[in-house]
Protein backbone atom coordinates (compact mmCIF):
# COMPACT_ATOMS: atom_id res chain seq x y z
CA UNK A 1 0.00 0.00 0.00
CA UNK A 2 1.21 3.41 -0.89
CA UNK A 3 2.26 5.44 2.01
CA UNK A 4 2.39 9.50 2.44
CA UNK A 5 5.62 11.07 2.93
CA UNK A 6 6.41 13.80 4.88
CA UNK A 7 9.17 16.52 5.22
CA UNK A 8 9.84 19.51 7.30
CA UNK A 9 9.08 21.41 3.81
CA UNK A 10 5.78 19.91 3.00
CA UNK A 11 2.39 21.62 4.64
CA UNK A 12 1.22 18.42 4.47
CA UNK A 13 1.62 14.74 3.51
CA UNK A 14 2.88 13.73 -0.34
CA UNK A 15 2.10 10.55 -1.78
CA UNK A 16 4.70 8.49 -3.55
CA UNK A 17 2.44 8.44 -6.73
CA UNK A 18 2.38 12.93 -6.42
CA UNK A 19 6.41 13.06 -5.18
CA UNK A 20 6.90 10.83 -8.59
CA UNK A 21 4.71 13.60 -10.90
CA UNK A 22 6.37 16.24 -9.10
CA UNK A 23 9.97 15.19 -9.37
CA UNK A 24 9.38 13.81 -12.99
CA UNK A 25 7.61 16.81 -14.63
CA UNK A 26 10.76 18.46 -14.06
CA UNK A 27 12.78 15.55 -15.38
CA UNK A 28 10.43 15.39 -18.69
CA UNK A 29 11.40 19.41 -19.50
CA UNK A 30 15.12 18.53 -18.99
CA UNK A 31 14.92 15.86 -21.13
CA UNK A 32 13.19 18.40 -23.73
CA UNK A 33 16.20 20.18 -23.53
CA UNK A 34 18.75 18.00 -24.29
CA UNK A 35 17.19 15.82 -26.39
CA UNK A 36 16.21 18.55 -29.03
CA UNK A 37 20.32 19.75 -28.83
CA UNK A 38 20.88 16.71 -30.83
CA UNK A 39 18.23 18.18 -33.87
CA UNK A 40 19.11 22.10 -33.20
CA UNK A 41 23.23 20.45 -33.88
CA UNK A 42 21.92 19.36 -36.96
CA UNK A 43 20.43 22.75 -37.70
CA UNK A 44 23.26 24.82 -36.06
CA UNK A 45 25.80 23.30 -38.24
CA UNK A 46 23.71 24.20 -41.17
CA UNK A 47 22.51 27.50 -39.95
CA UNK A 48 26.12 28.92 -38.81
CA UNK A 49 28.09 26.56 -40.63
CA UNK A 50 29.56 24.73 -38.33
CA UNK A 51 32.38 21.87 -38.58
CA UNK A 52 31.66 19.03 -37.45
CA UNK A 53 34.55 19.20 -34.45
CA UNK A 54 32.76 22.35 -33.26
CA UNK A 55 28.98 20.82 -33.55
CA UNK A 56 31.08 18.19 -31.26
CA UNK A 57 31.68 20.50 -29.05
CA UNK A 58 28.53 22.09 -28.48
CA UNK A 59 27.58 18.40 -26.79
CA UNK A 60 31.05 18.67 -24.90
CA UNK A 61 30.44 21.81 -23.16
CA UNK A 62 26.92 20.44 -21.99
CA UNK A 63 28.83 17.68 -20.59
CA UNK A 64 30.99 19.40 -19.13
CA UNK A 65 29.13 21.69 -17.27
CA UNK A 66 27.03 18.69 -16.25
CA UNK A 67 30.05 16.75 -14.55
CA UNK A 68 30.49 20.17 -12.68
CA UNK A 69 27.27 20.45 -11.50
CA UNK A 70 26.79 16.88 -10.47
CA UNK A 71 29.90 16.79 -8.32
CA UNK A 72 28.77 20.78 -6.73
CA UNK A 73 25.53 19.99 -5.99
CA UNK A 74 25.60 16.28 -5.63
CA UNK A 75 27.77 17.05 -2.44
CA UNK A 76 25.73 19.76 -1.87
CA UNK A 77 22.39 17.65 -1.35
CA UNK A 78 24.20 16.39 1.37
CA UNK A 79 25.23 19.62 3.49
CA UNK A 80 21.80 21.59 3.14
CA UNK A 81 19.26 18.98 2.01
CA UNK A 82 17.59 17.41 -2.01
CA UNK A 83 15.23 19.60 -2.08
CA UNK A 84 16.79 22.84 -1.55
CA UNK A 85 19.56 21.66 -4.89
CA UNK A 86 16.48 20.79 -6.58
CA UNK A 87 15.33 23.89 -6.58
CA UNK A 88 18.32 25.68 -7.21
CA UNK A 89 19.60 23.71 -10.04
CA UNK A 90 16.11 24.02 -12.13
CA UNK A 91 16.55 27.37 -11.31
CA UNK A 92 20.05 27.84 -13.19
CA UNK A 93 18.64 25.36 -15.93
CA UNK A 94 15.26 27.28 -16.69
CA UNK A 95 16.83 30.34 -17.16
CA UNK A 96 20.23 29.45 -19.18
CA UNK A 97 18.11 27.25 -21.44
CA UNK A 98 15.42 30.67 -22.16
CA UNK A 99 18.70 32.79 -22.77
CA UNK A 100 20.23 30.51 -25.18
CA UNK A 101 17.03 30.94 -27.55
CA UNK A 102 18.67 34.46 -27.80
CA UNK A 103 22.00 33.28 -28.91
CA UNK A 104 24.01 35.46 -31.31
CA UNK A 105 27.68 33.72 -31.30
CA UNK A 106 28.65 30.00 -32.02
CA UNK A 107 31.15 31.30 -28.08
CA UNK A 108 27.37 32.77 -26.61
CA UNK A 109 25.70 29.35 -27.24
CA UNK A 110 28.23 27.23 -26.05
CA UNK A 111 28.36 29.16 -22.72
CA UNK A 112 25.03 28.96 -22.18
CA UNK A 113 24.90 25.12 -22.96
CA UNK A 114 27.67 24.77 -19.92
CA UNK A 115 24.85 26.43 -17.73
CA UNK A 116 22.75 24.45 -18.91
CA UNK A 117 24.42 21.37 -18.28
CA UNK A 118 25.70 22.47 -14.44
CA UNK A 119 21.59 22.57 -13.74
CA UNK A 120 20.78 19.36 -15.37
CA UNK A 121 24.10 17.48 -13.68
CA UNK A 122 23.36 18.62 -10.59
CA UNK A 123 19.27 17.87 -11.00
CA UNK A 124 19.58 14.37 -11.75
CA UNK A 125 21.44 12.67 -9.41
CA UNK A 126 19.61 14.74 -6.98
CA UNK A 127 16.57 13.71 -7.78
CA UNK A 128 16.81 10.61 -8.31
CA UNK A 129 18.46 10.08 -4.28
CA UNK A 130 15.33 12.06 -3.37
CA UNK A 131 12.84 9.59 -4.80
CA UNK A 132 14.46 6.41 -3.43
CA UNK A 133 15.24 7.70 0.28
CA UNK A 134 11.04 8.42 -0.01
CA UNK A 135 9.96 5.06 -1.51
CA UNK A 136 9.40 1.64 0.57
CA UNK A 137 12.01 -0.59 -0.26
CA UNK A 138 9.37 -3.02 -2.44
CA UNK A 139 8.87 0.10 -4.39
CA UNK A 140 12.21 1.68 -4.33
CA UNK A 141 13.49 0.48 -7.49
CA UNK A 142 10.44 0.44 -10.23
CA UNK A 143 9.71 3.87 -8.79
CA UNK A 144 13.28 5.44 -9.80
CA UNK A 145 13.17 3.62 -13.38
CA UNK A 146 9.89 5.47 -13.53
CA UNK A 147 10.74 8.37 -12.53
CA UNK A 148 13.64 8.24 -15.78
CA UNK A 149 10.70 7.54 -18.11
CA UNK A 150 9.50 10.82 -18.11
CA UNK A 151 12.69 11.85 -19.82
CA UNK A 152 11.74 9.01 -22.84
CA UNK A 153 8.67 11.25 -22.91
CA UNK A 154 10.51 14.45 -23.07
CA UNK A 155 12.37 12.98 -25.65
CA UNK A 156 9.73 12.45 -27.51
CA UNK A 157 8.44 15.75 -27.10
CA UNK A 158 11.62 17.35 -28.20
CA UNK A 159 11.38 14.86 -31.02
CA UNK A 160 8.18 16.18 -31.90
CA UNK A 161 9.00 20.09 -31.82
CA UNK A 162 11.76 19.39 -34.16
CA UNK A 163 9.96 17.65 -36.72
CA UNK A 164 7.42 20.46 -36.71
CA UNK A 165 9.02 23.61 -35.50
CA UNK A 166 12.35 23.61 -36.75
CA UNK A 167 12.22 23.54 -40.44
CA UNK A 168 9.71 25.68 -40.34
CA UNK A 169 10.24 27.90 -37.70
CA UNK A 170 13.78 27.92 -36.63
CA UNK A 171 15.98 26.61 -33.57
CA UNK A 172 15.37 29.57 -31.52
CA UNK A 173 11.43 29.05 -31.71
CA UNK A 174 12.09 25.29 -30.75
CA UNK A 175 14.52 26.29 -27.66
CA UNK A 176 11.95 28.92 -26.49
CA UNK A 177 9.06 26.29 -26.39
CA UNK A 178 11.54 23.94 -24.34
CA UNK A 179 12.37 26.46 -21.63
CA UNK A 180 8.94 28.56 -21.16
CA UNK A 181 7.56 25.15 -19.58
CA UNK A 182 10.56 24.27 -17.30
CA UNK A 183 10.04 27.53 -15.07
CA UNK A 184 6.13 26.02 -14.33
CA UNK A 185 8.44 22.90 -12.52
CA UNK A 186 9.98 25.58 -10.67
CA UNK A 187 6.03 26.40 -9.21
CA UNK A 188 5.22 22.77 -8.89
CA UNK A 189 8.59 22.11 -6.44
CA UNK A 190 8.10 24.79 -3.78
CA UNK A 191 6.11 22.88 -1.33
CA UNK A 192 7.88 19.45 -2.02
CA UNK A 193 9.14 17.78 1.36
CA UNK A 194 12.59 16.98 1.76
CA UNK A 195 13.61 13.02 1.80
CA UNK A 196 12.46 11.69 5.36
CA UNK A 197 16.14 9.79 5.37
CA UNK A 198 17.38 13.02 5.38
CA UNK A 199 15.65 15.03 7.84
CA UNK A 200 15.73 12.25 10.47
CA UNK A 201 19.85 12.30 9.71
CA UNK A 202 21.40 13.75 13.06
CA UNK A 203 24.74 14.27 11.78
CA UNK A 204 26.31 15.56 8.93
CA UNK A 205 29.74 14.14 7.11
CA UNK A 206 32.05 17.07 5.87
CA UNK A 207 32.52 17.31 2.29
CA UNK A 208 36.17 15.65 2.71
CA UNK A 209 35.10 13.27 5.05
CA UNK A 210 32.08 12.30 2.52
CA UNK A 211 34.51 12.00 -0.51
CA UNK A 212 36.86 10.13 1.25
CA UNK A 213 34.20 7.31 2.60
CA UNK A 214 33.72 6.57 -1.38
CA UNK A 215 36.94 4.87 -1.13
CA UNK A 216 37.28 3.58 2.51
CA UNK A 217 36.69 -0.22 3.04
CA UNK A 218 33.01 -1.35 2.54
CA UNK A 219 32.68 1.40 -0.44
CA UNK A 220 35.37 1.66 -2.71
CA UNK A 221 34.23 -1.54 -4.67
CA UNK A 222 30.80 -0.19 -5.45
CA UNK A 223 32.52 3.48 -6.07
CA UNK A 224 34.86 2.33 -8.66
CA UNK A 225 32.15 -0.27 -10.16
CA UNK A 226 30.00 2.74 -10.68
CA UNK A 227 32.25 5.33 -11.95
CA UNK A 228 33.03 2.53 -14.60
CA UNK A 229 29.42 2.19 -15.33
CA UNK A 230 28.63 5.52 -15.77
CA UNK A 231 31.43 6.37 -17.95
CA UNK A 232 30.87 4.04 -20.17
CA UNK A 233 26.89 4.20 -20.34
CA UNK A 234 27.36 8.26 -20.84
CA UNK A 235 30.22 7.71 -23.17
CA UNK A 236 28.29 5.65 -25.60
CA UNK A 237 25.16 7.03 -24.69
CA UNK A 238 25.76 10.72 -25.68
CA UNK A 239 27.77 9.84 -28.28
CA UNK A 240 25.42 7.57 -30.68
CA UNK A 241 21.83 9.87 -29.22
CA UNK A 242 23.19 13.51 -29.67
CA UNK A 243 23.98 12.07 -33.12
CA UNK A 244 21.71 10.47 -34.33
CA UNK A 245 20.13 13.22 -36.52
CA UNK A 246 23.40 13.77 -37.97
CA UNK A 247 24.20 10.38 -38.61
CA UNK A 248 20.89 9.76 -40.82
CA UNK A 249 21.85 12.58 -42.52
CA UNK A 250 25.22 10.90 -43.60
CA UNK A 251 23.69 7.57 -44.68
CA UNK A 252 21.82 9.78 -47.27
CA UNK A 253 18.76 11.21 -45.35
CA UNK A 254 17.59 14.51 -45.86
CA UNK A 255 16.85 16.62 -42.22
CA UNK A 256 13.71 16.40 -42.11
CA UNK A 257 13.34 12.62 -42.93
CA UNK A 258 16.15 12.36 -40.52
CA UNK A 259 14.26 13.66 -37.63
CA UNK A 260 10.91 11.82 -38.14
CA UNK A 261 13.20 8.76 -38.23
CA UNK A 262 14.71 9.88 -35.16
CA UNK A 263 11.35 10.45 -33.61
CA UNK A 264 10.35 6.79 -34.33
CA UNK A 265 13.06 6.03 -32.53
CA UNK A 266 12.71 7.63 -29.72
CA UNK A 267 8.92 6.02 -29.00
CA UNK A 268 10.69 2.87 -28.63
CA UNK A 269 12.32 4.21 -25.38
CA UNK A 270 9.29 4.09 -23.22
CA UNK A 271 9.16 0.40 -23.57
CA UNK A 272 12.28 -0.22 -22.35
CA UNK A 273 11.77 1.93 -19.30
CA UNK A 274 8.71 0.22 -18.63
CA UNK A 275 9.72 -3.14 -19.09
CA UNK A 276 12.99 -1.79 -16.75
CA UNK A 277 10.59 -0.95 -14.00
CA UNK A 278 8.61 -4.08 -13.47
CA UNK A 279 11.77 -6.34 -14.10
CA UNK A 280 13.91 -4.22 -11.60
CA UNK A 281 12.00 -6.01 -8.88
CA UNK A 282 11.02 -9.19 -9.95
CA UNK A 283 14.70 -10.11 -11.04
CA UNK A 284 16.73 -7.51 -9.59
CA UNK A 285 19.13 -4.79 -10.49
CA UNK A 286 22.23 -6.62 -11.16
CA UNK A 287 21.12 -9.01 -13.68
CA UNK A 288 18.65 -6.77 -15.67
CA UNK A 289 21.50 -4.18 -15.86
CA UNK A 290 23.55 -6.83 -17.39
CA UNK A 291 20.81 -7.58 -19.74
CA UNK A 292 19.93 -4.60 -21.26
CA UNK A 293 23.41 -3.39 -21.29
CA UNK A 294 24.45 -6.88 -23.17
CA UNK A 295 21.20 -5.45 -25.94
CA UNK A 296 22.44 -1.70 -25.98
CA UNK A 297 26.30 -3.03 -26.96
CA UNK A 298 24.44 -5.37 -29.95
CA UNK A 299 21.91 -2.67 -31.07
CA UNK A 300 25.31 -0.45 -31.21
CA UNK A 301 27.29 -2.68 -33.89
CA UNK A 302 23.65 -2.96 -36.07
CA UNK A 303 23.27 0.68 -35.94
CA UNK A 304 26.63 1.40 -37.00
CA UNK A 305 26.24 -1.07 -39.92
CA UNK A 306 22.91 0.00 -40.96
CA UNK A 307 22.28 0.60 -44.26
CA UNK A 308 18.43 0.57 -45.57
CA UNK A 309 16.01 2.55 -43.90
CA UNK A 310 14.23 -0.39 -42.26
CA UNK A 311 17.45 -1.71 -40.65
CA UNK A 312 18.72 2.03 -39.40
CA UNK A 313 14.70 1.80 -37.70
CA UNK A 314 15.18 -1.50 -36.38
CA UNK A 315 18.97 -0.99 -34.53
CA UNK A 316 17.67 2.36 -33.82
CA UNK A 317 14.24 1.15 -32.17
CA UNK A 318 16.30 -1.40 -30.22
CA UNK A 319 19.79 0.80 -29.63
CA UNK A 320 16.25 3.27 -27.69
CA UNK A 321 14.71 0.48 -26.14
CA UNK A 322 18.09 -1.07 -24.46
CA UNK A 323 19.90 1.92 -23.61
CA UNK A 324 17.37 3.98 -22.16
CA UNK A 325 16.05 1.02 -19.88
CA UNK A 326 19.74 0.24 -18.76
CA UNK A 327 19.88 3.84 -18.03
CA UNK A 328 16.71 4.06 -15.49
CA UNK A 329 18.10 0.79 -13.78
CA UNK A 330 21.07 3.03 -13.01
CA UNK A 331 19.71 5.30 -11.60
CA UNK A 332 18.01 3.20 -9.46
CA UNK A 333 20.74 0.87 -8.37
CA UNK A 334 23.13 4.05 -7.75
CA UNK A 335 21.71 5.68 -4.72
CA UNK A 336 21.54 1.89 -3.07
CA UNK A 337 24.83 2.10 -2.69
CA UNK A 338 25.35 4.43 -0.20
CA UNK A 339 23.82 5.61 3.38
CA UNK A 340 22.21 8.53 3.52
CA UNK A 341 24.91 10.98 4.99
CA UNK A 342 27.06 10.62 1.72
CA UNK A 343 24.72 9.19 -0.75
CA UNK A 344 23.84 12.37 -2.65
CA UNK A 345 28.03 12.78 -3.00
CA UNK A 346 28.31 8.87 -3.69
CA UNK A 347 25.34 9.25 -6.71
CA UNK A 348 26.79 12.90 -8.14
CA UNK A 349 30.40 11.84 -8.06
CA UNK A 350 29.41 8.81 -9.96
CA UNK A 351 27.34 11.19 -12.72
CA UNK A 352 29.82 12.96 -12.64
CA UNK A 353 32.25 10.00 -13.81
CA UNK A 354 29.95 9.51 -16.41
CA UNK A 355 29.34 13.10 -17.77
CA UNK A 356 33.59 12.65 -18.41
CA UNK A 357 32.53 9.99 -21.14
CA UNK A 358 29.76 12.41 -22.17
CA UNK A 359 32.18 15.01 -23.29
CA UNK A 360 34.45 12.36 -25.24
CA UNK A 361 31.34 10.46 -27.20
CA UNK A 362 30.01 13.41 -29.18
CA UNK A 363 33.81 14.30 -29.56
CA UNK A 364 35.03 10.88 -30.63
CA UNK A 365 31.94 11.45 -33.52
CA UNK A 366 32.96 14.42 -34.12
CA UNK A 367 36.44 13.83 -34.64
CA UNK A 368 35.84 10.68 -36.38
CA UNK A 369 36.90 11.70 -39.95
CA UNK A 370 40.54 13.17 -38.21
CA UNK A 371 41.26 9.77 -37.20
CA UNK A 372 39.71 8.28 -40.38
CA UNK A 373 37.37 6.48 -38.63
CA UNK A 374 33.80 5.07 -40.22
CA UNK A 375 30.48 5.29 -38.83
CA UNK A 376 30.71 1.68 -38.29
CA UNK A 377 33.56 1.56 -36.21
CA UNK A 378 32.73 4.43 -33.95
CA UNK A 379 29.67 2.44 -33.39
CA UNK A 380 32.02 -0.75 -32.42
CA UNK A 381 33.97 0.91 -30.20
CA UNK A 382 30.32 2.35 -28.45
CA UNK A 383 29.90 -1.62 -28.18
CA UNK A 384 32.91 -2.35 -26.08
CA UNK A 385 32.69 0.21 -24.04
CA UNK A 386 29.04 -1.11 -23.02
CA UNK A 387 30.90 -4.41 -22.65
CA UNK A 388 33.35 -2.86 -20.35
CA UNK A 389 30.03 -2.13 -18.19
CA UNK A 390 28.90 -5.22 -18.20
CA UNK A 391 32.10 -7.13 -16.69
CA UNK A 392 32.49 -4.18 -14.18
CA UNK A 393 28.52 -4.93 -13.12
CA UNK A 394 29.63 -8.47 -13.29
CA UNK A 395 32.21 -8.47 -11.10
CA UNK A 396 31.90 -5.81 -9.13
CA UNK A 397 28.08 -5.36 -8.52
CA UNK A 398 26.28 -6.49 -5.91
CA UNK A 399 22.32 -7.06 -5.60
CA UNK A 400 19.83 -4.72 -3.56
CA UNK A 401 16.78 -5.47 -4.54
CA UNK A 402 14.67 -5.53 -1.74
CA UNK A 403 17.60 -3.75 0.67
CA UNK A 404 16.54 -1.18 3.10
CA UNK A 405 18.70 1.66 2.66
CA UNK A 406 21.13 2.47 5.67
Amino acid sequence: MEQPIEGKKANRPISERKLLGIVGTGWLFDAMDVGILSFIITALTLDWGLSAQQAGWIGSVNSIGMALGAFVFGIMADRVGRRTVFMITILVFSIASGLSALATSYLIFVVLRFLIGAGLGGELPVASTLVSESVAPERRGRMVVLLESFWAVGWLLAAIISYFVIPAYGWRIALVLTAIPALFAVFLRKNLPDSPSYTKLEQKTSVMDGIRQLLAKGFAKRSVMLWIVWFCIMLSYYGMFLWLPSVMVEKGFDMVRSFEYVLIMTLAQLPGYFSAAWLIEKVGRKPILIIYLIGTAISAVLFGNAESAVMLLTSGMLLSFFNLGAYGILYAYTPEQYPTAIRATGSGIAATAGRIGGILGPLLIGYRSTFGLSVSTVFLLFCVTVLIAVVAVWILGEETKGKTLA
